[in-house]
């Protein structure tokens, strides 16, 4: 599109001079194009939109609904329940939040009370004061050396590759910025991802890319070499995803450029498969065994498990192996079934895996049952937009969580869905370099920063709100829903009685 203004700019220069020479119109063509060019410059040279710097002139469109939005909110406005994309209002907080805009509202609540399902915590008449800076937790059993304190909010796993370039770094330096940690997703360690100095928690899915040899199977050597770096603080073994769980995963052959090729250690322009399962180990005791081998391997940094609860039994017996064995990991990421993703069936998206908050439950529960919940953290996730997501999932039973789809909107994702066709019109998710460079760096990080920060900071003021002392004193007590249009329960009565 870049290139199309600037083909523009030249005929609009060369004609507007030619009809001025000779004839009296081309002043009129040149009153009129003038305009126009300057505001395909003003876009072209701006850092602040990738829209408006990847299609001038035509991508002030969107801007100019959104001028207009407060009274087509109502049409626009998708339906806020999981496995949705972002509503208007989610959308608005991430955005408000990374350009440290006004995010108070006029006219008070926007909620139904009275609507089934409705959820909130109560305050207290004697408010605390507790610092941001305090929200953060130890990630680290006692079979760890090496353990790590993490912000209660941290960036989600999304692979180079499916990112580009420029969000990857974007990312990484605003985790740097912001103090907490950027998962680096099943693609490998780029060099984006070690330029800003960020935390990363590494991530091994079952293609082993970054620690596998040349027959996609696992090289503990290799593994070695990227596990002792400073910037990997911690070590997560991918065994599902929420989005689709037991599929595996598929990088498009015209998202494997050369650079991608070589970090994954794949064939260059062809599609990448990641198998559904992992060639490693074959059950829980051989898991666990895996597991801690990883973790001698990285010097006693933490390592854990990610996954989206499947059979409520395999899950019984890994805790069986970690009992039988006193071997564990250092940490559980639980992922919602309703999570997103750049590509994936349709009916894996919507119809398989156990959804978010019932596969926190009975995983918090399960650690708690058989003694280890103190050893391992549980990391949780699930369309985190706003502080009340952060303190819903650590009331539920979560000590840190994730977030992707937020910290993409904090980098310009506008929802455009077209995150596995390359041709993402944000530069977010794609290899297309001309796309990619609408994603400034130094503004990006920046909003990146401060959507985290801004988010921590609302959570420490419903935690003071609520008459707390810290947020490791949520728990299901505090969080109720309405049940029924009479009766309202909080969720240790709701789980209880499950």
């Amino acid at each position: 599109m870049k290139k199309i203004f600037y083909a523009y700019l030249i005929l609009v220069c060369a004609v507007s001079i030619g009809f001025a020479v000779y004839m009296p119109l081309g002043l009129i063509f040149l009153v009129l194009a003038l305009p126009l060019s300057a505001i395909g410059l003003r876009d072209v040279l701006q850092n602040s939109h990738a829209i408006r710097k990847n299609y001038p002139i035509v991508g002030n469109l969107r801007y100019l609904f959104e001028e207009i939005r407060p009274e087509i909110n109502q049409y626009f406005v998708e339906s806020n329940t999981d496995g949705k994309p972002f509503s208007r209002e989610q959308r608005s907080i991430v955005y408000q939040r990374a350009k440290k805009q006004v995010d108070t509202i006029p006219f008070g609540t926007q909620q139904n009370f009275y609507e089934e399902g409705y959820e909130f915590v109560k305050h207290s008449m004697y408010p605390t004061v507790i610092k941001p800076e305090d929200l953060r937790i130890k990630i680290g059993s006692n079979l760890c050396f090496q353990p790590y304190s993490a912000s209660i909010l941290n960036i989600s796993a999304m692979s180079y590759g499916a990112l580009s370039k420029n969000a990857i770094l974007s990312l990484n330096s605003g985790a740097k910025l912001g103090g907490f940690a950027h998962n680096t997703g099943e693609g490998g360690i780029s060099p984006h991802h070690l330029k800003n100095g960020g935390d990363l928690i590494w991530q091994i899915g079952t293609g082993y890319f970054g620690c596998r040899d040349a027959d996609g199977n696992f090289d503990a050597d290799y593994f070695k070499l990227n596990a002792l770096r400073p910037e990997v603080k911690m070590i997560e073994l991918k065994l599902s995803q929420g989005a689709k769980p037991g599929h595996g995963g598929m990088l498009p052959a015209s998202k494997v450029t050369k650079e991608v090729s070589l970090i994954r250690n794949v064939p260059l322009n062809k599609d990448v498969n990641s198998p559904p399962g992992h060639s490693a180990f074959h059950d829980a005791d051989s898991m666990m065994i895996f597991l801690h081998r990883l973790r001698c391997l990285c010097g006693g940094k933490p390592v854990g498990i990610k996954l989206c609860l499947g059979h409520a039994e395999e899950f019984d017996d890994l805790l069986k192996s970690m009992v039988k064995l006193q071997l564990y990991p250092d940490f559980i990421a639980v992922d919602c079934a309703e999570g997103g993703t750049g590509a994936a069936p349709l009916e894996f998206s919507n119809n398989i895996g156990t959804p978010g908050k019932d596969a926190l439950i009975y995983v918090a529960d399960k650690l708690s049952a058989v003694g280890l919940r103190k050893q391992i953290t549980i990391i949780a996730s699930g369309k985190i937009a706003s502080a009340f997501d952060v303190i819903r999932l650590i009331s539920l039973g979560a000590d840190v969580v994730y977030s992707a789809r937020s910290m993409l909107m904090a980098l310009g994702c506008i929802q455009a869905l077209r995150c596995n066709t390359n041709s993402c019109p944000t530069g977010i998710a794609t290899q297309d370099p001309s796309l990619s460079a609408g994603v400034h760096v130094p503004t990006k990080s920046l909003r990146v920063k401060n959507y985290h920060n801004e988010t921590v900071k609302v959570v420490s003021e419903i935690l003071g709100a609520m008459g707390l002392k810290s947020h490791k004193e949520l728990n299901r007590a505090h969080l109720f829903k309405r049940v029924h249009d009479s009766s309202i329960k909080s969720y240790a009565e709701i789980t209880a009685t499950n």
